[in-house]
Parts: C-alpha cells; sequence; structure tokens
C-alpha cells in the first residue's frame, strides 16, 4: 500500500525549508520563528476578525477561503462544506475564494508545512482546520446573539444562517456581524457529532464553479489581460540537457510586434506585443545547442538498461546500486526454488497532457513581484522566485487562478515553467507584465515525464498455492533525485515503491527480498497522478492474478485468504463491496470477461471490477464497478466524479499512453501522436462509497491506479496470457 498521507512528503521538510527560508533572509537562522514565519516573510496578507479561513458579508452570505488550488478536482465545494457544516450556513449562499501565498495561514501538513495542493491531500489537511474554523464563528455569532438577546447561548439554535431562540428572535449573521466580530474566537470549539450532520455526506454538496467555467466566466491564465502586458513564448533545446551555445535573432526581431529577443537559463525567449508575434518570433529564431551534456539515449535504449540491471546482466554501480525496501526471512531462498512464476513488466514514459498548457503572468520591477497563474505550490513558486529577484519569499505575491489539470505536473522543485517566465520578465523589467505561453508542443516535448519503469518479480508457492518466497527488482528514475537531504527519502525514493512497499500481499508472504535501483538518466521525470502507483498496483495486481490462475483458485477467494493473512480488513470490505455490486458470482454479460483489482494508495482503498471483450484485437472496456473506501465522504457526488475521471485518466493511458525518445528527441508533439482515449470509448463507472467516520482520505488519485490491472486480469482470463508491458495498444 502507499504510505498513509500522514507519511506523504511532496515539499521540504521543516527542517529543509527552515534552512532555505534562513538562506533567503541574509544566511543565519532566526531564533524564535516558525517555519511559517520564515517563509511567509515579508507578506502582507491581512486576517479577518474570523480567521484566515472565513469572510461574512452585511448580507449574511459566507466565504470560505481556500489555500487549495481548484484545477479540476472540485475540492472547492467539499472544502466549503467542511466549514459550512459546523457554521449551520445557508449552502446556497457560501461560496470560495483561493487563499492568498502565506505559508504561516495556508501551510498544508501534508507538504511539510509548504503551501500546495498535492498527494490527494487537499481534502484531508482541511478537515479538522476548516471544521473548527466554521464551529469557532458559529461560537462567535451564537455568543454575540445571547448577549444581545440577553439569553443563555445554549438555547440558541443555528441552522441555514440564522440564529433564533425559543422567544422568537431571530437573526442572520449579517445582522450580528459587528458584535460577532468583536468578540474572541474561542480556540477548542465544541466540534459536531458526525451524525448530526445535515450537509456533509448528501448530493447537496456540489461544485460551487460549474456555472462559471460553463459560460466562460471563469478566469484561466490565458485570460489574463494587463494593460501594456505582453507575451513570450521560449525555443527549448530538442534533447533534453542541452545549452544555448548561439543564436541569431535577426529575422525574429524583424516579426511584426516583436519586442525582444532574451536568452535565459533554459532557452531563448522571444517578447512580443501578442501570441502570434511571440511564436512566430520563436520559429524565425536560428539556435546552435551545445548538447555535450545532453541526454542523446532513446527511450528504447533506456529500457533496455534498465533489463540488463535487472537480470545482472549489467552490474550495479558500487555507488547507488541496488537498496532492499521489503525484507523479510532469508532473501536467499526468494532466488531459489523451483516451478515458480517470474514475470517482467515495461511501462513507458508518459506526459501529463493537462488540457491548459503550461502558463504564467509575472511582473518584476517597480514593487513587490507579482505572479498570476494557476500556482498548485505557492511556497515552492515563491522560493524559487524570490532565489531570482533577490526577495523574501513571502513578499513573492501570487493569485492563484483557476487551472486546465495538473495531474501533478504544475508543482515541481524548481517551478520549471514559473521561473522561465520571471527571468523574462526580470530582463523586460519596470514591473511590465509578461505572459508566458506554452503551447502543447512545448508541453509534450520539454515538459517533466512519469519515468520509465521495469519490474521483475519471481514468486514461489506453498502447497496451497499461496505465496511463499517473493523476490522482486524495480528500476527506475528517481522524481526527488535532486530534492534537499530529507526530502528525497535518502537511499530510497519513497514514491518509486509506494504501492508495492507495504503491500498486503507482501506482508502475508513468509520470505521477501524486494529491491530497487534509480539508475541516472537525462530525461526529466515528475509525480504523475497516483504518482508510484501508476505501476506499482499493476504488477502487484496482475502477478496476484497470475498465482491465483496457476493454483486454480478464484481472484477475489485469493486475494481474499490473502488480506486475512495479513490483517487487510479494508480490503476485504472493499473487495467484497465490489464483488457484490459487479454481481462477480454470476456469468458476465454474454461475450464480455471480468478483471478485478484492488490497491491503497493516499490513504483509500479502491476496488475495482471491469468488464472487457476484444474488438478487432484490442481491449474495449464496458461497465467499471468501483468500490472506495475514503473515510467520511464531504460530497458524494465529486467521489464519484473523481473515480470516473481518474479511472478514464488510468484506462487512457493503460491503453494508449506512451512518450518515445528517438537519439534523445521525443517524438510525439500533439494528441495526433499521443493518443488518448475519447468520449465514445470511455466505460460506463458505478461508484460505491464504504460507509465510515473516520477522517476523509484521499479521492483525486486512488482511482487512477487499479483500472489498468483490473483490466488486464479480465484479458489474462479471456486469452490466458498476462499483459506484460503497457500501453497495450502500440501506436
Amino acid at each position: 500500500m502507499n504510505k498513509p498521507l500522514t507519511d506523504i512528503v511532496r515539499a521540504p521538510t521543516r527542517r529543509q525549508a527552515l534552512v532555505v527560508g534562513a538562506t533567503l533572509v541574509g544566511g543565519s537562522l532566526l531564533v524564535g520563528c516558525s517555519i511559517g514565519d520564515i517563509l511567509s516573510a515579508g507578506s502582507k496578507v491581512e486576517v479577518g476578525a474570523f480567521g484566515p479561513f472565513l469572510k461574512f458579508a452585511a448580507d449574511g452570505s459566507v466565504t470560505v477561503i481556500s489555500k487549495h488550488i481548484e484545477f479540476g478536482q472540485g475540492n472547492h465545494a467539499g472544502l466549503a462544506a467542511i466549514a459550512a457544516e459546523e457554521l449551520d450556513a445557508d449552502w446556497s449562499r457560501v461560496s470560495v475564494e483561493q487563499a492568498a501565498a502565506n505559508a504561516k495561514l495556508y501551510g498544508n501538513s501534508m507538504t511539510g508545512g509548504a503551501q500546495g495542493t498535492g498527494g490527494s491531500s487537499a481534502i484531508f489537511n482541511s478537515w479538522t482546520q476548516l471544521r473548527t474554523a466554521g464551529a469557532a464563528a458559529r461560537a462567535m455569532f451564537v455568543q454575540a446573539a445571547a448577549a444581545k438577546w440577553s439569553v443563555p447561548a445554549a438555547e440558541i439554535r443555528v441552522a441555514n444562517g440564522v440564529l433564533s431562540h425559543a422567544s422568537g428572535k431571530q437573526a442572520g449573521f449579517g445582522d450580528l456581524l459587528d458584535e460577532a466580530a468583536r468578540i474572541t474566537p474561542p480556540e477548542a470549539p465544541l466540534l459536531k457529532d458526525p451524525k448530526t450532520f445535515t450537509l456533509i455526506g448528501t448530493d447537496r454538496v456540489r461544485r460551487k464553479d460549474s456555472r462559471i467555467k460553463s459560460t466562460g466566466a471563469a478566469t484561466y491564465t490565458l485570460d489574463v489581460k494587463r494593460p501594456d502586458l505582453l507575451v513570450a513564448m521560449v525555443a527549448h533545446a530538442p534533447k533534453f540537457g542541452a545549452k544555448v551555445k548561439s543564436f541569431d535573432a535577426a529575422a525574429a526581431s524583424k516579426i511584426a510586434g516583436v519586442v525582444a529577443v532574451h536568452q535565459i537559463p533554459t532557452g531563448v525567449a522571444v517578447v512580443a506585443e501578442n501570441t502570434w508575434a511571440a511564436r512566430q518570433g520563436r520559429e524565425a529564431l536560428k539556435v546552435e545547442w551545445d548538447e555535450a551534456k545532453a541526454e542523446t539515449r532513446g527511450s528504447a535504449q533506456i529500457l533496455d538498461s534498465f533489463r540488463d540491471l535487472a537480470s545482472g546482466k549489467t552490474a550495479a554501480p558500487e555507488k547507488g546500486g541496488w537498496k532492499p525496501f521489503d525484507s523479510k526471512g532469508d532473501a536467499a531462498k526468494a532466488a531459489a526454488g523451483s516451478n515458480a512464476l517470474e514475470i517482467a513488466y515495461d511501462f513507458p514514459y508518459l506526459a501529463h497532457a493537462t488540457m491548459e498548457p503550461m502558463n504564467c503572468v509575472a511582473m518584476v520591477g517597480k514593487g513587490p513581484t507579482r505572479l498570476v497563474f494557476g500556482s498548485q505550490s505557492p511556497t515552492m513558486d515563491q522560493i524559487n522566485t524570490a532565489g531570482i529577484v533577490k526577495a523574501l519569499p513571502g513578499s513573492i505575491q501570487i493569485e492563484t487562478l483557476f487551472a486546465g489539470g495538473s495531474f501533478g505536473r504544475r508543482a515541481n522543485l524548481k517551478s520549471d515553467y514559473v521561473t522561465e517566465c520571471v527571468h523574462i520578465a526580470r530582463k523586460v523589467g519596470g514591473g511590465r507584465p509578461v505572459k508566458l505561453v506554452w503551447i502543447r508542443e512545448d508541453d509534450m516535448r520539454a515538459g517533466y515525464y512519469r519515468p520509465i519503469v521495469h519490474h521483475t518479480v519471481r514468486v514461489t508457492t506453498d502447497a496451497q498455492g499461496f505465496p511463499a518466497t517473493w523476490r522482486h527488482r524495480v528500476v527506475t528514475q528517481s522524481i526527488m533525485k535532486g530534492a534537499p537531504p530529507g526530502m528525497s527519502g535518502g537511499d530510497i525514493d519513497p514514491t518509486a515503491v509506494e504501492g508495492a512497499l507495504g503491500s498486503p500481499y507482501l506482508k502475508a508472504t513468509p520470505i521477501v527480498d524486494a529491491q530497487l535501483i534509480m539508475p541516472d538518466v537525462g530525461v526529466p521525470v515528475l509525480w504523475w497522478r497516483s504518482v508510484g502507483a501508476t505501476h506499482t498496483a499493476y504488477v502487484m495486481e496482475h502477478t496476484i492474478d497470475q498465482l491465483a490462475r496457476r493454483a486454480g483458485k478464484d481472484p477475489i477467494a485469493y486475494r481474499r485468504a490473502l488480506y486475512e493473512k495479513a490483517g487487510a480488513r479494508r480490503h476485504i470490505a472493499v473487495l467484497d463491496l465490489v464483488a457484490e455490486k459487479a454481481g462477480w458470482s454470476s456469468p458476465a454479460p454474454a461475450g464480455w470477461t471480468r478483471g478485478v483489482a484492488v490497491h491503497e494508495s493516499f490513504g483509500s482503498v479502491v476496488a475495482q471490477v471491469a468488464e472487457v471483450k476484444l474488438e478487432n484485437g484490442q481491449p474495449r472496456v464496458g461497465r467499471v464497478v468501483t468500490a472506495i473506501d475514503c473515510g467520511t465522504a464531504i460530497s458524494p457526488d465529486q467521489i464519484a466524479a473523481q473515480m470516473e475521471g481518474g479511472t478514464c485518466y488510468g484506462l487512457s493511458a493503460t491503453l494508449y499512453g506512451e512518450i518515445t525518445l528517438t537519439d534523445g528527441v521525443v517524438d510525439q508533439g500533439n494528441f495526433d501522436t499521443y493518443r488518448v482515449m475519447r468520449n465514445s470509448e470511455a466505460p460506463t463507472v458505478e461508484t460505491h462509497i464504504l460507509p465510515s467516520t473516520n477522517p476523509p482520505t484521499g479521492v483525486g488519485e486512488p482511482g487512477t491506479p487499479v483500472i489498468g490491472p483490473a483490466v488486464a486480469n479480465a484479458l489474462l482470463t479471456l486469452t490466458g496470457k498476462p499483459t506484460l508491458s503497457q500501453p497495450f495498444v502500440k501506436a
């Protein structure tokens, strides 16, 4: 299983960020300052009487301040509902506003105290925080009403934003706003018993942004307009690691509308009065690249080198060699024994392929540096920008807008496209706004990718057909390479093995020898929706189905027995639920075959049964039944939407997703060569939520990794052959 949410680290630890912050403010530690104090140094964000998460208007309407970005996942509705539930607000009069960038006020405990959205942590991280904010504000209004009406506070009832008393007195939040604002908020307000919830868990919790997004009223980065706005596009090296050797801007400068051409660390930027001029100017550039340190191998060569490492054909280097991530019993026995299942799996590079490519607006000079864009990691963006403009991180003002998807792409340790825009705006100077525009080809060819991964697995079984020894080797690039010490995970990058590490299947196996090696490759890699689970879920689940088949056992009964050995009660619960809802015990519809998979990631456990058939030799997925244990369900409608979206995203990658390189150059540039699943190919996804009163866990990513192995397991039943590589359908 993946690490619990409390262990997920997607940004600097408190210690690392403290050191970074101290360096930015002069090189010495500030005694008595918290990490939030240091990272927000220079900020002028003001907090109202009701704290950093709530605002009230004179008409009684409520605004919930979200510290988490909304880039399609619908978290704003859930976050608002948490506060509104404790506040007993009128849900129809609750709106959401994006928070300013300030780590002290809006830090995420799941990201080491940095402000950011990732790891499917938005709801989990804000659960207690927003409940407390809502309950505290409610208590302030009740106390204000009690004092004004001269009645005991315990006799006042609050419902739908109206306070009332048995005497007939009543008032809305707006009527008591001044009095309530003068009351000191309670530090530990009484929270509701979940049994009394009237909003959370109901279908009333629907998205607040549907109308403005449907009508085009929502503002994205490309919609930003400012007086004297310039547009920039960058010529990037065709091979990763190459640098500008020289360039000739003469032809580009002659393009009407081109204002300037600047060399920046990542390439050559053309700055113009509009997007068309910037693009034409970039195409007219003549750039000579220094490829001395560039990655020149193709993806097939890289994968071959991974296979050679796993097989022992190539010896592991003394430094950075094989590292154990799970070990139990006599490892030598895991490599011995006859009649073992020995199998190898390959996974390609994947693009994030967000509907909105990367972009940013920056203003540098004449006052504080300002950024306007869909910032997924405001604190990291502040730190990286501050290093360029030589300012305090908190003084970097970020206005976070809606973003058209991310899947992990908009948050990375280097803030790559953000700093690119800042470098350009700094050269332009004078505080003049510069909008950096990446087109689809930039995103496909100059971005970050889910890494190539190779797994080899060798399993021997006992007399009942269950795993007796499990030998596992994983070869992949480290996503966290170059991160500060303590953030990288040390010898083991946790993102490379999450989903295998801690798996109930390994817990149920007496002897385990699982190791990882992370060779250096010049292709930039990054977390991709569900991160390590994108490949580990597939390997574990498809291997288990093959073992069940060898043992002559039903795949669900086989899993249940292993879960019982491992004490994985949540896995058993979702497995039983999905089997019931999918009708596993009855025959599949004529022409269809069923496959099952179960996986835990980001604190949630998801089980899926996929109905699959072959059409013209290619898999066609029809009905997908999903069961999820995600703790308290804030918005069942949004959970279902995330399961649907995650399933389709994962299925698209499983069937078609692949980034390839030839001699170091990315072959794909747009959706004509990077195929994605069409609407007509999308399955029908049913979602069933396991009732729970536990704190909510992640839903944005856990639906993605399960569909691939569920389909592969259906194909295994259909054809008798395992599917050992992705994508299933080659270009």
